[in-house]
């Protein structure tokens, strides 16, 4: 280990240790980053991936390496059955949960002209119904004092052409993290969401035009499109004792390109 590596090993407070996490999504993008960073904290970290099993235990090995344990488990977000059955697999293999990430989620862009139901339906389903079946089933099981932290997108505040059903899907999401944590906060357990801005995943390079990025870039008041452990950092906080007293909030985490 380099004299660098050390340095930052030793910088990152292990500040999750002993707390167990579930990622849905977690296999990629800012979900593979948010399962990383929280490891790195010292959680352990468990994952729900689609269908790319082979991503799954990549980042599964990722988080042994740093000394975590990690587990992957295939679930369809969309599924209230499997969304179910994901909380369920999750305690029977580590016994407990204390911090949900509902980061699984789906993004497409269709002018309204084009819109169809299937579409609508699409979105929907992964990003606001498999939000709800997965939260549901996690509050049987989830700790008092608890986390739930939800994946929002800045697209939510602003008028995107091209995204109106998307950006509906993140409002919902933004409404139900305002009323979840009034509801929650007798059990102590906070509710947030984070909001990145365009950022480097697979779901922005197939959505979006080296035009569009260009765009972005030059609307960010950082001159960059972030990077999925920009957000990481932003969920790991909130996930942490230091982020107690928030709650019903949802940060942004942009660079500035909605300023």
């Amino acid at each position: 280990m380099t004299a660098v590596q050390t340095k930052k090993e030793a910088s990152v407070a292990k500040r999750l240790q002993g707390k167990v996490a579930l990622v849905t999504g977690g296999s990629r993008g800012i979900g593979a980053a948010i399962a990383l960073r929280l490891a790195e904290e010292g959680a352990t970290v468990a994952l729900s991936y689609v269908s790319n099993k082979n991503a799954a235990d990549e980042i599964v090995g990722k988080i042994s390496e740093l000394g975590s344990k990690g587990y992957a488990f295939k679930a369809n977000a969309s599924s209230a059955e499997e969304s179910e059955k994901l909380v369920d697999d999750v305690i029977k293999t580590v016994g407990k949960l204390d911090i949900l990430v509902n980061n699984a989620g789906v993004f497409e862009m269709v002018t309204i002209d084009k819109v169809d139901l299937k579409h609508y339906e699409r979105l929907f389903d992964v990003n606001v119904k498999g939000v709800i079946a997965t939260t549901i089933a996690a509050l049987k099981k989830i700790s008092d004092g608890g986390r739930i932290i939800n994946i929002s997108s800045v697209s939510a505040q602003i008028a995107m052409p091209g995204a109106s059903v998307y950006s509906a899907t993140k409002a919902a999401l933004n409404t139900l993290t305002r009323i979840w944590a009034q509801e929650l906060g007798a059990r102590k357990i906070t509710v947030n969401g984070v909001a990145p801005g365009a950022t480097t995943t697979d779901m922005l390079n197939s959505g979006v035009t080296e035009e569009g990025k260009k765009h972005f870039i030059q609307k960010t008041a950082l001159g960059r499109i972030g990077e999925p452990e920009d957000i990481s950092a932003v969920v790991a906080f909130l996930a942490s004792e230091d982020g107690q007293w928030i709650t019903g909030q949802t940060i942004v985490a942009d660079g500035g390109i909605n300023i």
